[in-house]
């Protein structure tokens, strides 16, 4: 008796792609959008209510540093996130077809 691996089983059907990729790249383009905007958003935050915590007219210091760690943290992630796609690019351009 041979037994078959579902492994080895050839498809019956192509599932076709969910997005174009021109839709795929929108879709890319739009999240990356949002997510920059959203650190400009956190940094601005942090710098008004630093300059306001400097003028004296807000007295709670721990919103303030709580504000200004999370736009650090969301900065570096960031960045950090920058860095790896620009390491994957770099890897796909070295590929050699």
């Amino acid at each position: 008796m041979e037994i078959q691996s579902p492994f080895l089983q050839m498809p019956t059907a192509v599932s076709k792609p969910k997005f174009t990729p021109a839709q795929a790249q929108q879709s890319f383009k739009t999240a990356l959008n949002e997510a920059i905007k959203n650190v400009n958003d956190v940094q601005n935050e942090s710098a008004k209510k630093t300059e306001l915590m400097a003028k004296g007219e807000i007295d709670n210091l721990h919103d303030v540093m709580i504000t200004g760690q999370k736009a650090s943290i969301t900065l570096q992630a960031t960045v950090e996130v920058r860095n790896k796609v620009v390491e994957a690019y770099q890897e796909i351009m070295r590929m050699q077809v």
